[in-house]
């Protein structure tokens, strides 16, 4: 499996500065800054990226396992709602995934259970468990 990348540049202090973030494939490239993570300003920030990535991967492992199961899905469509507090230390408490889906043959409670071993089997899911995290750090002179 390929490494994936993603870039930050932030310059400035915390409440007057600005970065950009992008993607090494080239898909997304956008602005940050106080205003657009502490409160209402144009651009992103990195709680409304990891959403995005949690909804993504989550529909993606959903419907590898719907179709594992016999039920090929005609489409799923997953909201992350990501909870962040900036109380004490800035945190992440909890994801809320709100998903959607249109399978065939399929009933409610298939679908419920399905969709919960998704939510544990899906990559960034398994991510805010726990992981290892490394640290290259170097001063620029």
């Amino acid at each position: 499996m390929p490494v994936r990348k993603a870039n930050a540049q932030w310059q400035g202090g915390l409440k007057s500065g600005k970065g950009n973030m992008a993607l090494e494939s080239g898909a997304y490239e956008g602005q940050f800054s106080f205003k657009t993570r502490f409160e209402e300003g144009n651009g992103t920030n990195p709680e409304e990226l990891v959403g995005a990535a949690h909804a993504g991967c989550f529909s993606m492992q959903f419907s590898a396992m719907l179709a594992e199961e016999g039920h090929a899905p005609d489409s799923v469509q997953t909201e992350a709602k990501v909870h962040f507090s900036v109380e004490n230390t800035p945190t992440i408490e909890r994801i809320e995934l709100i998903t959607r889906g249109k399978v065939p043959g399929m009933d409610d409670a298939q679908f419920k259970d399905i969709a919960a071993k998704a939510k544990d089997a899906c990559p960034v899911s398994r991510l805010y468990k726990g992981a290892e995290i490394t640290l290259d750090a170097a001063l620029e002179g």
